[in-house]
């Protein structure tokens, strides 16, 4: 790695032992990996506070058995169409199926077409997984 800078930190033993157990769990190499990722964590998270432009996935589980439920998401995903890079269909059982939506564009706009999917009558969980496009990390 091209200019990487060394530097020290203060920390509490306690909160030291803390972290150090996160890196074995998490299976990390050395403490600069698993420090190097918390921090890209929060500048994503900036990202999408800021209403830029990130990518991110949406899983939805729903019974398609639900009256009307299945017009209903397809015309959100239709009104939403320009957000929308790829989806993935998938039949759990007779009953329920569920879909992972891969979107783009600013954070607010896919928050929008998150809560109005999961908020859909017959969808029984939903999750937004934010990401970024990466553009801005190092």
């Amino acid at each position: 790695m091209s200019n990487v800078v060394r530097f020290g930190v203060s920390i509490h033993e306690s909160l030291l032992k803390q972290f150090d157990q996160y890196i074995e769990e998490k299976r990390y190499t050395n403490r600069s990996e698993a420090l190097r990722d918390l921090i890209r964590d929060h500048l994503v998270e900036q990202e999408w506070d800021e209403n830029k432009e990130t990518v991110g996935t949406i899983t939805i589980v729903y019974d398609h058995g639900v009256h009307e439920l299945m017009e209903k998401l397809t015309d959100l995903q239709h009104h939403y169409s320009s957000l929308i890079r790829s989806t993935l269909h998938i039949h759990l059982d007779q009953h329920r199926c569920l879909e992972v939506l891969v979107v783009r564009g600013r954070s607010g706009e896919i928050k929008r077409i998150a809560d109005s999917l999961i908020a859909t009558k017959g969808v029984k969980h939903g999750k937004l997984t934010a990401t970024t496009t990466g553009k801005d990390l190092k």
